[in-house]
């Protein structure tokens, strides 16, 4: 506990505790330390998982196969099984897996090759010949190529069904050529040229598709630097756009508000006009609704789609009306998420550590689940006519994979709430100092509050969201196998149930995200901070509607115009390039990754606002601006208090001759805003 809990402190002044209030707690120890504890311990079960699994695993066998004796192909060394005199043979240099029927590769015997057949081979003389030109063993190891004509030639072996048709290697396993097939089938039945010329035509499709591929590929080696560049052009509008909406925050977001009022009452005024124009010409041909699945009269349609829009529009109007003087908060705290941004710019580039830590934990992952994948004792099975070795888990290891599961949710959402908590403490760090411009090292000493401690809390939020997280991917698991059923009803619970699960899962993030503001402000456990962070968001419900539907909304634009600004110059470049053979390839990936770059920024300033906005809530329920109890916040913000101030002061004045009951009221509510 000496490690999480920091030293006692000296008695300091009020002057110094002004100075800021996250270091002026006292002693602060571990929040949450048991599900630390928990966390800690199920990392050692999943290192103990990835040990084992390595040791009794083995991924190149997942990557080149292996063939019916159990020896993974293109390997050196491969340990012998017991009564099987063909394993533990050196099969390097023989990377891919031929299976000796065609008609059922599960169900036959397989073997490593140095290549797959490349033309087709109708009998045993031709596949001695080629066996012995090629220097590729088409029959059992233990055969020479000179003794194949008076084997067996079946799916069992020891040599392979005839004809052995022209195969392509397909990560590293021997699947048939159809399109050549598909011209040897003179002397087929009827109902096979049928089959063979259905494949044949899909197969076309295929490399039709193939080359489309290719040129799309070479579409990007041939501009990969100019994507590159435009990449970097999408950083620097982006950085401009969270510039521009420091200093033009107002003029963007009261454009929006105009734009969506008349963008509604005109978008509902077609619909009108629509239906009485359907209405008067009597038309009654049907339109398909994909959503509910029905088919409905255009004249009807429009009168219900002009009804929905019309309810839809005054209830934005509605809610405009009443969030109007809220929309100043908005406009305080994206000048104010500037200005943080400003102050701390190494900001804009947490999502870039989170990514790479997150890459790299996924390659870890990948790598362990193909070791759990191919782990198993070797046994041979005589079940199909032929030896067949498997590879069967023995005991717990085979529900291994189930914990690796839970450890990539768990894992994943704990280094998440990192970042979150990272940005929410260098936030909450520069909003409670006094002197902005000289604090030092934010999200430093936020990283060291993080690890030294508040990580019990990180891993308590992240826990409660797999717990959200894993019965959802279940649900959906059920779903997808109960897409052929006719259970209406079992499939509109599973529905209703995933959505549940969607919606409550969304409503834990934001509240966590809001949680550990509160935790890096107070030094709170997590389900104190929860509390705390819920009562605040309730009590200020209407500031928290204003801030996550227009500040969103801005947020969302701004993004769409990053990728509208990169793309403009993409189009007028990419498209002058020589040997570009689809040009509008290379523009929608860069609109992906335009679009990408910018969540990237736009999202770390959507977390700095909501952040500021429990920093404003706290602030204003500690101190009233009076002497010695001075707000944080800075003039911009300090306007937007003076301003409800004032109208509370003007209230009061025009109820200077109420009841004492109503004087005594409007009295109350001169205080601060509550949390």
């Amino acid at each position: 506990m000496t490690v999480c809990c920091g030293g006692s402190k000296k008695d300091e002044t009020d002057a110094e505790k002004r100075r800021n209030p996250i270091y002026s707690r006292g002693n602060v120890c571990c929040t949450d330390i048991l599900v630390l504890l928990l966390f800690v311990a199920f990392w050692g079960l999943m290192v103990y998982i990835a040990v084992y699994s390595i040791m009794r695993g083995d991924a190149r066998r997942l990557i080149y196969g292996y063939d019916s004796f159990g020896n993974t192909c293109n390997q050196q060394t491969n340990t012998p099984i017991e009564n099987l005199s063909l394993s533990g043979r050196d099969t390097y240099g023989k990377p891919n897996v031929f299976f000796m029927s065609i008609y059922d590769p599960l169900n036959s015997m397989q073997l490593c090759v140095e290549h797959c057949p490349n033309k087709k081979l109708s009998d045993e003389f031709e596949i001695m010949t080629y066996a012995k030109q090629y220097n590729v063993s088409l029959c059992q190891y233990d055969i020479l190529p000179e003794d194949y004509p008076k084997q067996k030639f079946h799916k069992t072996g020891p040599c392979p069904l005839k004809p052995v048709h022209k195969s392509i290697s397909i990560l590293s396993r021997c699947v048939p050529d159809f399109l050549s097939m598909s011209n040897d089938n003179k002397n087929k039945s009827v109902a096979s040229v049928i089959d063979i010329k259905t494949i044949k035509r899909k197969f076309i499709e295929v490399f039709e598709l193939d080359d489309l591929f290719r040129r799309v590929l070479s579409d990007i080696y041939i501009c990969w630097k100019e994507l590159l560049i435009l990449c970097g052009v999408a950083v620097v509008i982006a950085f401009l756009m969270v510039v521009l909406m420091r200093f033009l925050a107002s003029i963007i977001v009261w454009l929006i508000v105009i734009l969506a009022i008349v963008g509604s009452l005109v978008g509902t005024g077609f619909l009108w006009w629509t239906y009485i124009q359907e209405y008067q010409q009597h038309n009654h041909e049907t339109i398909y609704v994909p959503v509910f699945g029905i088919d409905v009269e255009n004249e009807r349609a429009f009168l219900i789609f002009s009804i929905i829009a019309t309810i839809l529009t005054v209830l934005l109007l509605l809610i405009l009306f009443v969030m109007r003087k809220r929309i100043s908060l908005v406009v305080a705290l994206f000048h104010e998420a500037g200005k943080c941004l400003v102050a701390m710019p190494l900001l804009l580039i947490q999502p870039l550590w989170t990514f790479l830590i997150l890459f790299a934990f996924f390659i870890y992952w990948i790598a362990i689940l193909a070791y759990i994948a191919t782990m198993g004792t070797p046994a041979a099975n005589y079940t199909k006519g032929f030896v067949a070795v498997q590879y069967t888990p023995e005991g717990l290891a085979k529900h291994f994979w189930w914990i690796h599961l839970i450890g990539l949710i768990w894992t994943s959402e704990f280094i998440l709430a990192c970042q979150q908590f990272v940005i929410a403490g260098a936030v909450a760090l520069w909003y409670f100092s006094v002197d902005k411009k000289t604090v030092d090292c934010p999200i430093g000493k936020s990283i060291c509050h993080l690890i030294l401690h508040h990580i019990g809390s990180v891993a308590f939020g992240s826990l409660i969201i797999t717990l959200v997280k894993i019965p959802r991917y279940i649900l959906m698991y059920i779903q997808s196998k109960c897409e052929g059923s006719q259970n209406a009803c079992a499939k509109c619970c599973l529905r209703c149930c995933i959505c549940c699960l969607w919606c409550l899962e969304k409503i834990l993030k934001y509240l966590n995200q809001n949680a550990y503001t509160i935790i890096a402000i107070d030094g709170k456990n997590f389900c104190s901070a929860a509390i705390k962070a819920f009562g605040i968001l309730t009590s200020n419900v209407l500031r928290v509607a204003a801030i996550n539907s227009i500040g969103a909304f801005v947020l969302f634009l701004g993004k769409v115009g990053v990728m509208a600004a990169t793309c403009s110059v993409a189009v007028v470049w990419i498209r002058s390039i020589p040997g570009v053979h689809y040009f509008a390839i290379p523009v929608f990936l860069i609109s992906i990754f335009s679009f990408l770059i910018a969540h990237c920024f736009l999202s770390i300033y959507e977390m700095v606002v909501d952040a500021l906005l429990l920093c404003f809530c706290e602030d204003c329920q500690m101190n009233d601006g009076s002497p010695g109890r001075e707000y944080f916040m800075n003039p911009s913000l300090m306007e937007f208090v003076k301003n409800s101030s004032a109208r509370i002061e003007s209230l009061n004045r025009s109820h200077n001759r109420s009841s004492p009951e109503v004087t005594e009221l409007v009295e109350k509510q001169q205080s601060p805003p509550s949390a």
